[in-house]
């Protein structure tokens, strides 16, 4: 392919990029609506299919991250079709599985290979920008949000009318068309891009921060998922694990993820750990919620889904019509106030609640899907190391997704057997205070300000 010269975005780059980067957050939550009946067909408990969630957060946990750094050395390109071909892989195992054991293999072969899509997407934005001269990537970058963070919304009402076409199996054999459609624009539109590196850099991956910080993973998750007493040792393994990751990274010299970089980046730090407890309450939502609607609520898969409709609806167009606007600071404020109201909102739903009331509780969760996917997209464009924007992407995703797995750890936690309105209402309180240290972490960041002040000079 030949890129478009002279001082615009090229265009033709948008299909691939927003294709590519949607994988991954339908993969995400289009599983929602999917749980209650795999639990069904194989005849497991709300807590064992709870890994079919957690299976493909872990291998995104470690792949962003990895894959970020890949795509900064190797261009978006490569890892944009191995990682789509190894998500129709995924499709395919998924659709013909006759286990749950085989499930979770797709799961997390289709976490890896939806990891590229991202971070190619951010490589070429901040690319596109050296070439023409014009760093203002404000409509591209609310384009990007707007299909792969908001979009994610929409999994579980796909879902819901899949199933109700073909069953819990088309939920995985979606991937497939869409993988296929990515490999052929991929390889039609994407630059060849030259090698930063070349393939020594794979001989110096450091393989063993990568193992350590899987396991800091694999053990909390653990632990999370069974929090009691007898269970300490997962913790207090994990604590070993995450210390020697950290005591591993501070002296490596090409580390896995760079931590002297965060700890000399505070504003970027900061909006990790805001993506963090952000994601935590809206992954809360999407899955505890979902799996409420169908079992604590008696709701069809295919009906569930279109009660989530609203929350598809509002994220996509508050994104639409806040993305160019600049306050980044008030857009989470607002984010976080509606956030705190949704959780409110499920204390008040019981097996008997009207549609109504389900309808109102998903409209508001659609705002701060929107906006706070928003703000800290952009804040990390402005507070990364240009240089390590595709890495610092693929980091900001890892960070939703170490939400994620919290969030399915402790759904499965809570609801154990089924997904009970006991369960649903316990969750909502352990919601309410992850959201309440986002609002806090909010507050005290002053560093959003000067973020704010990028995006206007670079307009």
């Amino acid at each position: 392919m030949t890129t478009a010269t002279g001082g615009q975005f090229d265009r033709r780059l948008m299909p691939p990029m927003i294709l590519g980067a949607v994988l991954n957050p339908i993969s995400s939550s289009i599983i929602a609506v999917a749980l209650v009946p795999i639990s069904l067909a194989f005849g497991a408990s709300a807590w064992a299919t709870t890994w079919l969630v957690s299976s493909l957060y872990l291998a995104t946990s470690v792949g962003q991250p990895l894959v970020g750094r890949l795509v900064d050395t190797f261009g978006p390109r490569r890892l944009y079709l191995i990682g789509t071909t190894m998500a129709g892989i995924a499709g395919v195992i998924g659709a013909l599985a006759p286990d749950l054991g085989v499930l979770v293999v797709a799961r997390v072969i289709l976490g890896f290979g939806t990891c590229a899509g991202y971070p190619a997407a951010m490589y070429l934005i901040r690319s596109e920008a050296k070439r023409t001269g014009q760093d203002s990537p404000g409509g591209i970058l609310t384009a990007l949000a707007v299909s792969s963070q908001t979009i994610a919304v929409i999994g579980p009402t796909l879902g819901g009318l899949l199933i109700g076409v073909g069953g819990w199996r088309t939920t995985f054999a979606i991937n497939v068309p869409l993988a296929i459609a990515c490999i052929i624009l991929g390889a039609i539109r994407l630059p060849h891009t030259p090698t930063t590196g070349g393939f020594q850099v794979l001989r110096k991956l450091d393989y063993a921060g990568i193992l350590l910080f899987t396991s800091t993973l694999v053990t909390l998750l653990l632990f999370l998922m069974g929090i009691r007493p007898a269970n300490a040792y997962l913790l207090a393994i994990a604590v070993a694990a995450g210390t020697g990751f950290a005591f591993r990274e501070l002296r490596c010299a090409d580390p896995f993820i760079d931590i002297r970089v965060l700890g000399g980046n505070r504003p970027l730090l900061f909006t990790f750990a805001r993506n963090f407890l952000g994601y935590t309450v809206s992954y809360g939502f999407i899955y505890g919620f979902t799996q409420w609607l169908e079992d604590g609520r008696g709701l069809s898969a295919s009906v569930a889904g279109i009660v989530l409709i609203p929350m598809f609806a509002v994220a996509i167009l508050v994104s639409s019509l806040t993305g160019r606007r600049k306050e980044i600071r008030v857009k989470l404020l607002v984010g976080l106030a509606t956030q705190i109201v949704a959780c409110a909102l499920l204390l008040f739903l019981g097996g008997s609640s009207a549609i109504w009331m389900l309808l109102v509780v998903a409209l508001v969760v659609g705002v701060p899907q929107a906006l706070n996917s928003l703000a800290n997209q952009n804040a990390v464009y402005y507070q990364a190391d240009p240089a390590r924007l595709g890495a610092s992407s693929g980091l900001l995703r890892t960070f939703t997704y170490l939400g994620a797995i919290v969030a399915s750890a402790t759904s499965g936690a809570f609801y154990g057997q089924r997904a009970s309105t006991q369960g649903l209402h316990e969750l909502a309180i352990f919601l309410l205070v992850v959201a309440a240290l986002f609002f806090a972490l909010t507050l005290i960041d002053r560093s959003l300000q000067a973020a704010t002040a990028a995006r206007n000079i670079q307009k």
